[in-house]
C-alpha cells in the first residue's frame, strides 16, 4: 500500500502512481504522448500539440520540408 495515497495500486494523481503508458515519444519534449493527450503526426512523427504550438514558423516549415530564403542582389541581376 502506497504512503502517500494510502491505495494499491497507486490512485492516478499520486506522486508514487507510475507512468500512464504512452503511444510514442514526442521528438521536441522527450515526454510520452498518453492517453488524452492531443498530438499531430507529420511524416509518420508525432509531435504533442503543444509543443508545436511553442515552435517559431521555421522550425514548423522545417518539419514539412519547407525552407526560407532571402532574396540576394544577384537574385535581381
Amino acid at each position: 500500500m502506497c504512503s502517500v495515497c494510502w491505495h494499491s495500486p497507486c490512485y492516478p494523481r499520486c506522486p508514487n502512481a507510475p507512468e500512464p503508458p504512452a503511444i510514442d515519444t514526442c521528438p521536441n519534449c522527450n515526454e510520452g504522448i498518453a492517453l488524452g493527450e492531443e498530438y499531430a503526426e507529420i511524416d509518420g512523427v508525432k509531435y504533442h500539440i503543444e509543443c508545436l504550438e511553442d515552435m517559431d514558423i521555421r522550425e514548423l516549415l522545417k518539419l514539412f520540408d519547407v525552407y526560407t530564403y532571402t532574396v540576394q542582389q544577384e537574385d535581381l541581376e
